[in-house]
């Protein structure tokens, strides 16, 4: 249970929550792919890395940005799921894995996002991509732009399939960061991601993703796989409440794959959890005014304050209330008078600002003569 302890400093106000003092660390984990990241969905705090901001082949893992451009237009309501666009000859001469669309004919938009995310059809994506922007070599600026705009810093597109092309490069910090906010910007289509295979045209081909069937909690995202990227893959999976989002690349094949992937998801979810410290707008402390109309204030935190951390981390944690003191009134309503800071051993230090919940008047002049009184004669505490 955290208790707040009143310490004073010369002339500030500290109040510490301290759980004990045993370092702790997470067991240590190989990484053979070439590149590697793991985040918490909620926190975004990364678990692991390993050249997560080197640039890579990301194979049909960038597919993910396709999709996600496919999706912002169904949520903008420019494309319907019973919409259909047609197929070039581009399309459906594309090599590699295929959704075995047919030159000439329409296909349904729902069915071209499982072509996509199941079936992993190259020949789909030059499908969306033409249908929506006319040709893909335009479709693969919106897809930069659009990366540019999530925050995808390092990542260029030069296609929408993940075609071999030496200029076609993310990361897997990207990558991560690309999961993330699909998940969180089209939860109504996440669902997509977790179906085991589809049939089109009378050929029905599985998810190449098999950890959705290996009782892991996986329920998404892509595979990829070329000659410059090796064998990778991005997976999103929950457990107890809490979802972990893993990209890596560059291994040697889809066994290796797999297992890298299911290992350091179990590990994921082993050595680390989520500590909720205070909701959104939850008072935190309250803390005396000089020359208030009230001798107190309330502090409020206006974001909730979520961590990850390493299980035995947490007994290491440290949380503290940490103001100039002593406040003198007047204080307006929702003026920054502290911050809360949250330290310990392998716990990156984190602040946020601590504002008042009310307004606080100076007393009048006979009310600061009473306190100058009582100061002299009973201390500050009087």
């Amino acid at each position: 249970m955290l208790t707040f302890i009143a310490k004073p400093k010369h002339f500030s106000f500290f109040a510490a929550l301290i759980l004990a003092l045993i370092p702790a660390r997470a067991m240590a984990v190989d990484i053979f792919a070439q590149q590697a990241m793991m985040i918490d969905y909620r926190t975004g705090s990364v678990l692991l890395s390993k050249n997560a901001d080197e640039l890579m082949a990301p194979s049909s893992m960038s597919k993910l940005m396709t999709i996600y451009l496919l999706f912002e237009a169904l949520k903008h309501g420019t494309v319907k799921l019973n919409d259909s666009f047609p197929v070039s000859e581009k399309a459906w001469r594309m090599g590699g894995s295929k959704m075995f669309v047919k030159v000439g004919d329409r296909v349904r938009v729902e069915d071209l996002i499982r072509g996509i995310i199941i079936q992993s059809g190259n020949d789909a994506c030059v499908v969306v991509a033409e249908g929506l922007a006319h040709s893909e070599a335009g479709f693969a600026d919106a897809m930069t732009s659009k990366g540019r705009e999530l925050g995808l810093k390092n990542s260029t597109f030069k296609n929408a399939s993940g075609w071999p092309d030496p200029e076609h490069l993310m990361t897997a910090e990207d990558l991560s960061i690309l999961s993330r906010r699909l998940i969180a910007d089209f939860p109504e289509y996440y669902h997509y991601f977790g179906e085991t295979e589809f049939t089109f045209n009378g050929i029905t081909q599985p998810n190449r993703n098999i950890l959705l069937e290996r009782n892991l909690g996986v329920d998404g995202l892509k595979t990829g796989h070329t000659e410059a990227g090796g064998f990778g893959i991005v997976i999103s999976g929950t457990r107890e409440g809490r979802r972990l989002i893993l990209a890596i690349n560059g291994l040697n094949s889809m066994r290796e794959r797999i297992e890298e992937a299911g290992r350091l998801l179990d590990w994921g979810f082993r050595e680390y959890e989520n500590v909720a410290l205070f909701k959104a707008n939850e008072v935190v402390t309250d803390v005396p005014i000089w020359l208030g109309d009230k001798p107190q204030v309330a502090m409020s935190i206006s974001q909730g304050v979520e961590l990850t951390v390493l299980k035995r981390a947490r007994k290491t944690m440290k949380v503290a209330v940490e103001m100039d003191s002593p406040i003198s009134a007047p204080i307006a309503k929702g003026a920054v008078i502290g911050k809360l800071v949250v330290s310990g051993p392998e716990i990156e230090s984190r602040e946020y600002p601590l504002r008042a919940v009310e307004t606080i008047d100076r007393l009048g002049f006979f009310g600061r003569l009473v306190a100058a009184f009582k100061y002299i004669v009973w201390g500050p505490n009087g």
